[in-house]
């Protein structure tokens, strides 16, 4: 579904990414890990369109992301929930989750879609008049998400979605991003939690200073003693 290719991006004279190239495949839950500043955000944000690359190419279901406006790209079926959530303070829960659907035409299936977030995480229900800043960081991130679904992805980027959460929180997100992925999407894990990652996702990637370092099933990742030393604390 997805191929990254000789990925190359920075900012300024910062270079991020160095040649990064992986693929995920329609139906899995792919996971990137790393340490700080590996250039996992910035893979996520090259592929939404946010970040332009300097060089290689991005291809989802075969189509060329490299000219596309990030708008185009969440039209194509790719929707991005950013770290550190980013949701709008000062809208409802429920304006939150309409800006996740501006894209479409159909409101029927809107509607279903609004059904949809609210049985995955109804206490956005409780608080669907409520303003996204007054909500905790479980709750904000839960709208995150709900908000990237609105936009009926076919590839769900998230990125860091555990960051700051207590470990109940974090294990329903990664629950429910279990679910998301059983339902038919396909999902890219960006997190910092590489034990959760792995035991959720079907392949992963590791990212060391810009560059894909392993790459391998998530369960064989878990064994591996250069990611158990690294990233596993053993």
């Amino acid at each position: 579904m997805l191929q990254v290719s000789g990925l190359r991006a920075g900012y300024g004279a910062i270079e991020a990414l160095c040649d990064v190239s992986f693929a995920v495949e329609e139906g899995e839950i792919a996971t990137l890990i790393g340490a700080n500043g590996a250039g996992k955000t910035t893979t996520l944000l090259c592929i939404s369109g946010l970040v332009r690359p300097r060089a290689g190419r991005i291809s989802f279901d075969g189509c060329d992301l490299s000219t596309l406006a990030p708008h185009e790209i969440v039209r194509l079926g790719i929707a991005h929930s950013p770290e550190g959530r980013k949701v709008f303070p000062r809208m409802t829960v429920l304006e939150n989750l309409e800006m996740g659907a501006y894209t479409r035409t159909d409101p029927a299936g809107v509607a279903r879609d609004f059904d949809r977030v609210f049985s995955l995480f109804p206490v956005l229900a409780e608080r669907r008049r409520q303003t996204a800043g007054t909500l905790s960081g479980g709750e904000q991130q839960m709208l995150a998400v709900g908000r990237a679904l609105m936009s009926q992805p076919k590839l769900l980027l998230l990125d860091e979605p555990s960051l700051g959460l207590a470990p109940l929180i974090a294990a329903k997100i990664f629950e429910v991003i279990r679910e998301i992925n059983k339902a038919g999407t396909t999902v890219l894990l960006v997190e910092q939690n590489a034990r959760m990652a792995l035991k959720l996702a079907h392949h992963g990637h590791v990212l060391e200073t810009g560059r894909i370092a392993l790459s391998d099933r998530a369960a064989a990742l878990l064994e591996d003693p250069r990611v158990k030393g690294a990233y596993l604390g053993e």
